[in-house]
């Protein structure tokens, strides 16, 4: 079945969309390398950007079922794979340029990772994202069977751990944004976690608001600590730069603006009835 196609064959303007768009950062990367863009290091800047992709759409896989929920969107559900299967594609140009830039010495490429703590989780991951793209096709759905397949579908939960994880070590100095991209991690896997309340909007939607708020503290005491214990900072100076836009906007404040804007969303799909006894409440 074509990419653009629905079950029934027909055209789909949402997944037509999406499969083109997943081909944006690879065709931007490729014309700036071919400019003469990508600084005198082209190979390293290919690593990075190939690597920044495959984490963030790993994330939006994640990212597919809480957002058909909150926004009674089931159609949602239908690019999962396509992002999926993106996702690894990123991976293995991260490998593939990695591998370059050892001019395709394979004996050092595996002596890298087997001795690089970061490249061999980051290598766990790529192997986690290779097992879930070959069985994503519906012929290995029911070669597997529906049971075992979505078993060894939830690998993703441990994939998205270990490529954050990777993320984080790597990134050295510059960890804004492995730290937002951890906190969208716990957000994930909180809502996952969170108790069933079918039937029971209004609860679920405490439920969400919560966990943003939850999950948006922690990943601002998660960098204040990272820089104390890292680098002995000022905890004053910490403190300070969390609540001044001289340094940026921290990533507690990034996750916390996104649980946010989840919390509304599901307030704005809310059953009528239920929109209606929350204003009863309010007023």
């Amino acid at each position: 079945m074509w990419p653009w196609l629905d079950r029934g064959g027909r055209f789909s303007p949402l997944k037509s969309i999406v499969f083109a768009l997943l081909f944006a950062p690879g065709l931007w990367l490729a014309w700036r390398l071919a400019a003469g863009q990508l600084g005198p290091r082209p190979i390293n800047e290919i690593i990075l950007h190939t690597g920044l992709w495959t984490i963030r759409l790993l994330l939006i896989t994640l990212v597919i079922t809480p957002l058909r929920q909150l926004l009674r969107w089931p159609q949602l559900v239908t690019v999962r794979r396509m992002i999926g299967v993106a996702a690894f594609a990123y991976g293995a140009a991260h490998l593939t340029a990695f591998a370059a830039d050892k001019v395709f010495d394979l004996g050092v490429v595996a002596t890298e990772i087997v001795t690089r703590f970061y490249l061999t989780i980051g290598a766990l991951a790529l192997a986690g994202l290779a097992a879930l793209a070959v069985t994503s096709t519906d012929r290995m759905v029911r070669r597997l069977g529906g049971r075992n397949w979505r078993r060894l579908h939830r690998l993703v939960y441990a994939i998205g751990i270990l490529g954050a994880v990777h993320f984080f070590l790597q990134s050295k100095l510059n960890v804004a944004e492995p730290i937002v991209m951890a906190g969208l991690l716990t957000w994930l896997l909180g809502y996952r976690l969170l108790p069933d309340a079918v039937g029971q909007p209004l609860r679920r939607l405490a439920q969400i608001a919560g966990l943003g708020i939850l999950v948006g503290f922690l990943t601002l005491v998660g960098e204040f600590a990272y820089y104390w214990l890292a680098f002995h900072a000022d905890p004053l100076r910490l403190l300070a730069a969390t609540f001044s836009l001289k340094a940026g906007i921290r990533p507690g404040w990034i996750v916390l603006a996104i649980g946010a804007l989840a919390t509304a969303a599901g307030a704005l799909r809310l059953p009528s009835a239920a929109r209606g006894g929350l204003l009863a409440r309010r007023a």
